[in-house]
């Protein structure tokens, strides 16, 4: 099985693996898919300064309440038994903070979650648009609540021969389990197709600002939930199936993949605004020029050339996985101009 990542003023249109993973499933972490036991790519993320004048976001009367998003229980690593390996603890904390990629299972150690940890809790705190302004937790059920509905109508333009369903979606802390195998923090936002489940531990947007000096804003996070999704729409269509995820490259199979994921993000920002609540309240504010700019930096800032970079080294396009800076942003645009059937990135002769 593989085991490579396969993770102007725009005009809006209408309307990995971490230790334990079980072979032959793949996760998407930090928008990176891959497969096997082995590592992923990179899927750290920062932001540039922003403005506190888009930190808006939600309709703060609309209601987001009903959504599936559950918060994991507290669990926390309790402990890590280190062996002989080649790479030190150090070396394995620098790789998983500049790259998400969590490499704690070459320790030759096994991280254990303490037990009794409540799983599946909902956020019943979470019921209106004001909560989602306020709570990065209810940020995340308020992105739930709007892309669950954009994509029940958008899936079916698709001409994919499968039914939408919805995905699950965790919010964790520290460490949990999946249908894909063990995961921590350092893996970062992922997507599991073995369970259909998003995971997010929300510390990881703390965790960029108070280690990099970076902010993102609202709408970035909302980014990274749309692109995660995006791969859950992906695993319906049966992309994951079909496309050849054993090679890197500006071109490849793996990259098309993390593309088209940042188009059907871009589609549903473009689409946001028309969304409604339960009783017909549009839930997101049309996003500021500020906000939008903070998407398009997100994706820059998770391009396979800037994290090549930031890791002090050249850049290496054969190796890419997930994209440059330019390629993700020009498909989010893609997608936020042209809607989720603009987002066909295995057909495109430029990316």
């Amino acid at each position: 099985m593989c085991s490579r990542c396969s993770s102007a003023t725009p005009n809006p249109h209408p309307g990995e693996t971490s230790a334990g993973t079980t072979p032959g499933r793949f996760i998407v972490p930090g928008f990176c898919v891959s497969c096997g036991d082995e590592p992923g790519g990179p899927g750290a993320l920062s932001w540039r300064a922003r403005t506190r004048s888009s930190r808006v976001t939600f309709n703060p009367n609309s209601d987001i309440g009903g959504t599936n998003v559950k918060r994991a229980g507290r669990g926390r690593t309790t402990g890590l038994a280190l062996g002989g390996g080649g790479l030190g603890v150090i070396a394995i904390f620098l790789i998983a903070q500049f790259t998400g990629v969590d490499l704690s299972g070459f320790l030759g150690g096994t991280e254990v979650q303490q037990p009794g940890a409540i799983v599946g809790q909902s956020l019943e705190e979470c019921k209106t648009g004001q909560d989602a302004n306020n709570s990065v937790d209810c940020r995340m059920a308020g992105a739930a609540a709007s892309l669950d509905p954009y994509w029940t109508g958008a899936f079916t333009t698709l001409g994919a021969r499968a039914s939408y369903h919805t995905p699950e979606f965790t919010l964790f802390s520290g460490s949990t389990s999946t249908g894909c195998g063990a995961a921590t923090s350092a893996t970062g936002p992922f997507y599991c197709p073995g369970d259909e489940t998003i995971y997010i531990d929300t510390a990881f947007f703390d965790q960029l600002s108070s280690q990099f000096g970076a902010h993102g804003g609202p709408l970035a996070e909302l980014y990274i939930v749309a692109h995660e999704w995006g791969h859950h729409i992906q695993n319906l269509e049966g992309t994951f199936d079909t496309v050849d995820r054993t090679q890197t490259g500006p071109t490849s199979g793996t990259v098309r993949i993390e593309l088209q994921a940042d188009c059907y993000a871009g589609s549903w920002v473009g689409s946001a605004a028309n969304v409604r609540d339960r009783g017909g309240n549009r839930l997101i504010e049309p996003p500021t020029d500020a906000q939008i700019r903070d998407a398009l930096d997100a994706a820059a800032a998770v391009g396979d050339d800037r994290i090549q970079e930031l890791g002090g080294g050249s850049v290496h396009p054969e190796a890419w996985t997930h994209g440059s800076s330019d390629q993700r942003q020009r498909w989010f645009l893609e997608g936020y101009r042209g809607g989720a059937t603009a987002c066909n990135t295995f057909d495109a002769k430029r990316l």
